[in-house]
């Protein structure tokens, strides 16, 4: 609430009509913004995706503007803005007017990730607000069809039988790069990074013998793996993932080891909490659906529940968490 100040020379009575004034101030504008969230929205809400069509973020920003539109009776239109590693886009939306009509999917580790690595003209942490993270995908360590190892401890003897690096195909400057170089450190062995400028790349590179091993979300990866091309190793959830059934976690072995794509949805800093709070509960609704949910599940991603608050915890830690293995292990971009 603002700080009242009043004159040396008003009386007690002037001083509860001014704090009553002060009081009634408060109660029309929360009075107006709930009507501004009932009342919302009246015109197109239009999802920016920071990459181009085709990949994960894109695919569920697109089932999610369906369903929402349907809820709420006004078009939802899904519009791609790539480069910059996500930046592009991810700027366009932090400066956007905070009225609920400029929203953001992206996978959130570009905002977590993203200041350790390269100077932003924005904070994702002040600029941006979360309203829901609707899908999250572990990452899956696959190896060549053909190398000698079923789980994390045969790969790390075989890689120290070897006697030089295994090839580690990804994304440079990514969470799946630094995750990888963690994972090799923990168990004992070292990976040689290829630096790959998207993950299908380094898929197909992997199927075809050319590298070793990668790191790369489950939808990416489950298709060749089911097919037999790759072999999967480790999956990066926190316990068993229904995708990937039989695939062993990485956090059975090296404690609180959890990454992946966390694809969030999130508004300009300054939107109306009960707007925020309104798409927040509508995401839940659609994700919980059984249709959706399969839907998620085929696309190698689980609904998750985390509320607003949540996130907001949740992304400053994962920023300090990357950021200091960023700073550790000396990562450019790419």
């Amino acid at each position: 609430m603002p700080s009242l100040k009043f004159s040396p020379q008003s009386t007690p009575l002037q001083r509860r009509v001014i704090a009553l004034g002060g009081l009634l101030a408060l109660a029309c504008a929360a009075t107006g913004a709930q009507a501004q969230a009932t009342k919302y929205p009246e015109k197109m809400i239009r999802i920016t995706v920071p990459n181009p069509a085709g990949g994960t973020s894109d695919i569920l920003a697109r089932l999610l503007a369906k369903e929402l539109g349907d809820a709420f009776k006004q078009p939802v239109v899904v519009e791609n803005k790539a480069g910059g590693n996500s930046q592009i886009g991810a700027s366009f939306v932090a400066k956007s007017a905070p009225d609920g009509y400029n929203l953001l999917l992206l996978d959130m580790s570009n905002l977590t990730i993203g200041p350790s690595v390269m100077p932003l003209n924005y904070d994702p942490m002040k600029d941006l607000a979360p309203i829901s993270i609707p899908a999250y995908s572990p990452h899956l360590l696959v190896v060549r069809s053909d190398l000698p190892a079923k789980n994390l401890d045969e790969l790390a003897a075989f890689a120290k039988k070897s006697g030089k690096p295994l090839s580690f195909g990804t994304t440079l400057a990514s969470i799946s790069q630094l995750a990888g170089i963690q994972l090799a450190e923990s168990k004992g062995f070292e990976f040689n990074v290829i630096g790959y400028k998207g993950g299908a790349q380094a898929m197909a590179d992997l199927a075809g013998g050319q590298i070793d091993s990668a790191m790369a979300s489950v939808l990416a990866t489950n298709t060749l793996v089911q097919a037999g091309k790759i072999k999967a190793i480790a999956v990066t959830s926190a316990k068993p993932f229904s995708a990937t059934p039989g695939v062993p976690t990485v956090a059975s072995q090296i404690p609180d080891f959890v990454t992946g794509s966390w694809q969030g949805l999130l508004a300009p800093a300054g939107t109306p909490p009960a707007i925020l709070d309104k798409l927040a509960a509508e995401i839940q609704r659609i994700v919980q659906r059984p249709e959706v949910r399969a839907k998620l599940i085929e696309l190698g991603s689980e609904p998750t529940t985390m509320s607003r608050q949540q996130i907001s915890d949740w992304m400053k830690t994962e920023t300090s968490r990357w950021g200091a293995l960023v700073k550790k292990y000396d990562i450019k971009p790419s």
